[in-house]
């Protein structure tokens, strides 16, 4: 009876420390000062496929910034890429861009010393297929593009359900519509996995899927990374599902984590020169 009663305590208490953690998250939150967030959503794709969901993720983006009072500028140019006009935004979404989206090195430099300074990356879907040949871009996203199967219906599961972009989800978020199944390679050690994707939900058999980490693979993570910090989705393929509440969420969580406690930027702690540069800034 005692050894009953000493179990139901610490299941309690454990039920009672999660609750509080999700609490703080959402407080968390709600204490981030939209109205004084600028955001770049960058759209540039290299040569090579672009998918047809941009537009929509662009809207989704705005509309958000809308209802919460943030400011977003959209953007494909990598002009903008420079101290002077990226120390402005609060972070930088690369919206399903892909392939080589960079003109110049001075540009890869410039993207490096923001995040260097205390920046915030998000990357959706695509952007893991981004700059593949740059090894610190390929760090900042946690990994870079291998193969994904065919799109169709999965399931997600969450794997810390207290992080801000899965905290409106349940514990196994049906892709029911349809998505596609992200297999990446080069991963980071120390990422931070936030949801995994079930490949025991997909139809049939490929010889392509990796195994890696059995019969899951990581589909959101984070990570504070070289000064700055980073939020990866590899989900949201079709365009219809910017439309829909769940993703929109789910965005908006990986935005609010890397802005983090809205400091600005500093650029003193900024030392890239080369897009070679090795990391230096490995505590925080």
């Amino acid at each position: 009876m005692k050894k009953q009663i000493k179990t139901n305590w610490i299941k309690s208490l454990i039920s009672l420390c999660f609750c509080i953690s999700l609490s703080l998250q959402n407080a968390y939150a709600q204490k981030t000062n939209w109205e004084k967030v600028k955001i770049l959503v960058y759209t540039k794709n290299g040569e090579g496929y672009v998918h047809d969901n941009i537009g929509s993720s662009v809207k989704a983006i705005q509309e958000l910034g809308q209802t919460h009072g943030f400011e977003v500028t959209v953007s494909e140019d990598p002009a903008l890429f420079n101290d002077d006009e990226l120390k402005q935004y609060d972070a930088l979404v690369f919206s399903n861009t892909n392939n080589d989206v960079f003109d110049t090195d001075e540009q890869r430099v410039a993207l490096m010393r923001y995040i260097q300074a205390g920046g915030g990356f998000v990357g959706l879907h695509s952007a893991s297929g981004t700059e593949r040949n740059w090894k610190w871009f390929k760090q900042l996203l946690g990994a870079t593009f291998y193969w994904h199967d065919k799109n169709q219906p999965f399931t997600v599961n969450i794997v810390d359900s207290s992080h801000l972009s899965v905290a409106h989800l349940p514990q196994k978020w049906e892709r029911s519509g349809g998505d596609e199944f992200y297999y990446l390679k080069e991963m980071n050690v120390n990422l931070h996995v936030i949801a995994v994707n079930d490949a025991t939900t997909l139809e049939g058999d490929n010889d392509k899927r990796l195994d890696t980490f059995g019969d899951v693979f990581p589909s959101v993570w984070c990570q504070k990374f070289d000064g700055g910090r980073s939020w990866y989705t590899s989900l949201g393929h079709n365009k219809e599902d910017y439309e829909k509440e769940d993703l929109r969420t789910h965005i908006l969580g990986g935005i609010s984590w890397v802005i983090g406690k809205q400091k600005g930027r500093d650029y003193g702690k900024a030392y890239a020169k080369s897009p070679q540069d090795e990391v230096k800034q490995t505590k925080y």
